[in-house]
């Protein structure tokens, strides 16, 4: 699929969902009633033949088309409110020292904090804490991988002490900050890797379950690329129990077993684990589209960010992200190649496995 493909898909699901938070200037234009939108508009959904997509206002002003008097696209003095209102919380929260409570966010913007909380996850699919939350995450990442200590990242992101950060942040850093760091320093990881009907398959679990089921043509190149990832790990062979485990995740990737059995250790933020949760709950067989993938988790404005979650997913098949398709049925991109997730829906189109 070309880029220009590519864009307008993304742009179409924006307008499936109405996804105010997608306004960064672009807007769509009805063939049949002569007026364009903002992608935020309230007003009755066109059916996809009819629509085209222009980059600015005054493009679809010069290809004939009228502002829509509901959403005042050419109004340039008319921002969505609500998209407003999330972007000024989205400001507080990123330059406050600590994470702000919904109430004091509240009265700094002038809303309730009932309004503010409907408003915040109806656009970005999470809490403004649990915003907060990640956004502190991501800087104690950042700053660990720079090499800072445990206790000025800590400081830094608004933790008191470097034992808070340890009890807080384990489950989105994917391990404690130290070994996050630290490549994997002190984490024992098993790693294999098999062979499937889809090629080589890597496979790698701590002790809590399995992390990683990882596709490629080479199997060099999974663990280099594995390798890499946790430098500092140790990274050992194989045990009874983890041979099991292996098999069955080749059996999932292959077709011939559910993800059920499989015991995983996948951690990211909040709004990704909600994603990933509703990703299981599609049957083999069915699939659905980001924007219906959006709606179901409670967030029908985070199409953007769903899709986000299904691309960090790594493991592939047990967590089936290869079931979300583009709003027209047709195939958009795979973390393991498109190829790969054809093969996959056909299969299960088939065998409902």
């Amino acid at each position: 699929m070309d880029d220009v493909s590519t864009q307008d898909e993304r742009r179409w699901e924006a307008v499936v969902a109405r996804d105010a938070t997608a306004d960064t200037g672009w807007v769509y234009a009805v063939r049949t009633t002569g007026v364009y939108c903002r992608p935020g508009c309230s007003s009755r959904r066109p059916r996809r033949g009819n629509v085209e997509f222009h980059d600015s206002p005054a493009e679809a002003e010069g290809a004939g088309f009228r502002a829509c008097l509901r959403c005042r696209p050419g109004d340039a003095g008319a921002p969505d409110p609500a998209a407003e209102l999330v972007a000024g919380a989205c400001r507080l929260i990123e330059r406050s020292e600590r994470v702000p409570t919904l109430a004091e966010l509240g009265a700094e913007l002038g809303v309730s904090p009932y309004h503010l909380q409907r408003t915040f996850r109806a656009a970005t699919g999470v809490s403004p804490r649990a915003y907060a939350e990640q956004l502190r995450a991501r800087r104690v990442a950042d700053r660990l991988e720079q090499g800072a200590p445990v206790s000025d990242a800590a400081y830094e992101a608004g933790y008191g002490t470097a034992a808070r950060l340890a009890a807080d942040s384990s489950g989105r850093l994917g391990m404690v900050p130290s070994r996050f760091r630290a490549g994997g320093a002190g984490e024992r990881i098993r790693v294999a890797v098999a062979d499937s009907s889809l090629g080589p398959v890597l496979v790698a679990a701590t002790d809590r379950g399995v992390c990683a089921i990882d596709l490629g043509d080479d199997p060099d190149e999974l663990l280099g690329r594995f390798q890499q990832r946790f430098h500092a790990a140790e990274l050992v062979a194989g045990d009874t129990g983890f041979d099991r485990s292996v098999a069955l995740a080749v059996a999932v990737v292959d077709g011939t077993s559910t993800g059920d059995r499989l015991d995983l250790d996948i951690r990211g933020t909040a709004f990704q684990e909600r994603v990933w949760q509703a990703l299981r709950a599609i049957p083999a067989g069915s699939t659905t589209t980001y924007a219906e993938l959006a709606a179901a988790i409670g967030a029908p404005s985070s199409v953007r960010a769903v899709a986000g979650a299904c691309a960090a997913n790594t493991v592939a098949v047990a967590v089936p992200c290869h079931r979300v398709v583009r709003t027209d049925g047709g195939l958009s991109g795979y973390r393991w190649g498109v190829e790969r997730k054809r093969a996959l829906l056909e299969r299960e189109a088939v065998t409902g496995a």
